[in-house]
């Protein structure tokens, strides 16, 4: 009996002892939540990251920058996200204006996550600050866009996983639609087989951008502030708007494998201006005259930007082609295009945006060889593509080529992919790292347009 009594004496004790554990777990307090700083938002990106409301993001921003038109845009934008009709947003915004402002946000930390999306000249050596400081850093592309700068984020990345935060630029790319399907469709042998080697005249990857100088960004024209044509601040073409097309073609032809530098060779590089009278540069930034530090620039009253280039190389063996565009102004109805192409052993996957396309991208998959190759691309369309995109069909247009129609409802549009990518970076904020490719992959594309501008300005 006196045993029994102290078994059941120690069978209460542990019982006690499972519920104080017990009640301790269910106390354990949540992680803080992500707390956003937006740095000296000099373009109209930094205020799309927060356009949406997220469950795991404080709603208290914080936005430490110099005073000026840049900022004030910013502000305005936030409001106009809080104070819209259909899901209003609810930000609370506490601004710190001065011209000492990336010392202010290194010592008042009000937050854990520094947003950056301005002047790409400064990027890197904010991104620097911030890591050393402990900070998490949400940056717009490009992080440099020059070999000075390229050394700097490699030292970045080294301090950022010394000091365990995280170093992400934000590749909206990668969630619109049909690009997505291009890529998924890239790794199905039975219709895509194989990437094919290419050549430097057929390279097996090709990307094409062409973007517009005016626009209109969230229903009003965008007004760009001068120092976006200053290649010094913006940083030229072929190490801008191409990190976008670089990064596509790591991500859809080698998906989750890690990319060594060592494994990229630039066979060809150019670059080329576009010219912009001075009623065309008044409209789209609002000055009346061209400043002072884009007088280098001026020949015969008109600006010439050196905002195109293209890019030949081979990646793991592949030849890869990129280019980017920038014309004025978009034709009636249209707006910025895209083109890719990925040719494989059974089929190309071409994406089209021009006037066919009704300038909205459209998928093509042409097939080389049509025995039972429709047959194959149904099969695939009711199994593997129906998992992610639900709906999607195909219309044969010609004896080899098939139009790939996705259903509007995953046309969600540029402006919303920043959402996806954010989502996307507070995942990873939560696991408290990047996909094991990510990093090295990020070294590997910056890698590749510096060398792409070093090539272009020696021609």
């Amino acid at each position: 009996m006196k045993y029994l009594v102290l078994i059941l004496l120690m069978c209460f004790g542990m019982s006690c002892a499972n519920k104080k554990q017990s009640d301790q777990a269910v106390q354990v307090e949540k992680p803080e939540k992500v707390k956003l700083m937006t740095l000296d938002p000099g373009h109209f990106h930094a205020a799309l990251v927060q356009k949406t409301m997220y469950d795991q993001v404080d709603p208290n921003i914080y936005v430490f920058a110099p005073e000026g038109p840049e900022v004030n845009d910013f502000l305005s934008k936030i409001a106009s996200y809080n104070s819209r009709e259909e899901s209003p947003t609810q930000w609370k915004v506490n601004t710190f204006l001065s011209e000492d402002y990336l010392n202010q946000m290194l010592e008042k930390k009000p937050g854990n996550v520094m947003v950056v999306a301005g002047k790409n000249s400064k990027k890197v050596d904010y991104i620097l600050a911030a890591v050393k400081a402990g900070l998490n850093v949400y940056a717009d592309k490009p992080l440099v866009i020059n070999p000075e700068g390229f050394e700097k984020l490699k030292e970045a990345f080294k301090i950022a996983k010394k000091n365990k935060v995280l170093i992400y630029d934000i590749m909206t790319e990668r969630f619109e639609s049909t690009t997505a399907i291009q890529k998924l469709f890239s790794t199905l042998p039975e219709v895509f087989g194989s990437l094919e080697e290419g050549t430097l005249e057929d390279p097996s990857i090709s990307k094409e951008s062409i973007h517009h100088f005016f626009k209109y960004v969230s229903g009003k024209p965008l007004v760009r502030p001068a120092w976006f044509f200053d290649v010094n601040e913006e940083g030229e073409g072929i190490v801008d708007v191409t990190t976008h097309l670089v990064d596509l073609i790591q991500w859809e032809a080698f998906p989750g494998q890690v990319i060594d530098s060592t494994n990229i060779e630039m066979l060809s590089a150019k670059r080329w201006a576009t010219v912009l009278s001075k009623e065309q540069f008044q409209k789209v930034t609002g000055l009346d005259a061209f400043p002072e530090y884009l007088k280098k620039d001026v020949k015969d009253g008109k600006l010439h930007v050196y905002c195109n280039g293209e890019m030949i190389y081979k990646i793991n063996g592949k030849h890869a082609k990129v280019s980017v565009i920038w014309n004025y102004q978009a034709p009636e109805g249209t707006g910025d295009t895209h083109y890719s192409n990925m040719r494989g052993t059974k089929s190309n996957l071409i994406i089209k945006q021009g006037k066919e396309e009704h300038y909205k991208p459209t998928l093509y998959v042409e097939a080389k060889n049509t025995k039972g190759f429709e047959e194959a691309l149904n099969t695939v369309l009711k199994t593997e593509v129906d998992k992610v995109f639900s709906g999607t069909t195909a219309e044969k247009i010609a004896d080899n080529i098939w139009k790939i129609k996705v259903p509007d409802v995953f046309k969600i549009g540029h402006e919303a992919h920043f959402s996806q990518v954010t989502e996307n970076y507070l995942k990873y904020l939560e696991a408290g790292k990047l996909p094991d490719w990510e990093e090295p992959n990020m070294i590997a594309k910056y890698y590749t347009t510096i060398e792409a501008f070093k090539m272009a300005i020696q021609n």
